[in-house]
């Protein structure tokens, strides 16, 4: 899905913020929010369903919140409060108080995914950042996992695992990814002592994208 308002579009597939073309960085949880926002516009979103739907199973202070929305209103230039992009519900929570126009985009022909115990949580286009920062795109939430240990960055051709110079590691195997590796269907990946399984199907995966921690048990190491 494609939303637009003014001059930006929020490209949901790419995971994307672009302004006259131009792409605009966002950290994943702030992309998050904002395709939120969008999505639900022009409904004011409440803060619990915000904290349920951005960190679900997970504790996080209403400051990471907070935080999420200035990054978007410095991203939006959102500067004008007589005419506000992100709305504040005073005590409520937070709506997108510009005029929005939608349009749906076609999905992947390759769909992704990783198996991590009995969850299974749906890759998405672009930068996908696993580790213990509850920013990350998909939370991993293990003794022994950095805060942002690696990420898998989808393209429309292949999926490409990266380490980023987690303490214990990131393997493919029995070997150490050192460069950028290329993920083939089936490959078992070791997050320090957590156990990641890709999978790469044309005809999907059979379930829905499942954000949030994972409950994997893990055994004593170091940790960031």
């Amino acid at each position: 899905m494609i939303v637009r308002f003014g001059a930006f579009a929020v490209d949901s597939g790419r995971r994307q913020l672009t302004r006259d073309g131009v792409e605009i960085h966002l950290t994943p949880k702030a992309f998050d929010l904002l395709a939120l926002l969008t999505d639900e516009a022009p409904r004011v979103v409440r803060k619990t369903e915000l904290h349920e739907r951005l960190w679900p199973g997970t504790f996080v202070s209403d400051g990471a919140l907070v935080a999420l929305v200035k990054e978007l209103r410095r991203a939006l230039d959102d500067r004008d409060p007589g005419t506000p992009i992100i709305r504040t519900a005073h005590g409520v929570g937070y709506a997108c108080a510009a005029p929005v126009d939608r349009e749906p985009i076609r999905s992947m022909l390759v769909s992704r995914w990783l198996v991590v115990g009995a969850r299974r949580f749906v890759l998405v286009a672009g930068e996908n950042v696993i580790g213990r920062d509850p920013a990350a795109t998909i939370l991993l939430d293990v003794s022994g996992v950095s805060r942002r240990h690696a990420q898998i960055v989808v393209g429309e051709r292949d999926a490409i695992l990266e380490d980023l110079g987690s303490k214990n590691g990131t393997r493919i195997g029995d070997n150490s990814v050192k460069e950028r590796v290329t993920l083939r269907d089936g490959d078992q990946i070791h997050m320090g002592p957590a156990l990641v399984i890709f999978h790469a199907s044309t005809s999907g995966s059979s379930t829905d994208t499942v954000p949030g921690s994972v409950p994997v048990e893990s055994r004593p190491t170091q940790r960031d």
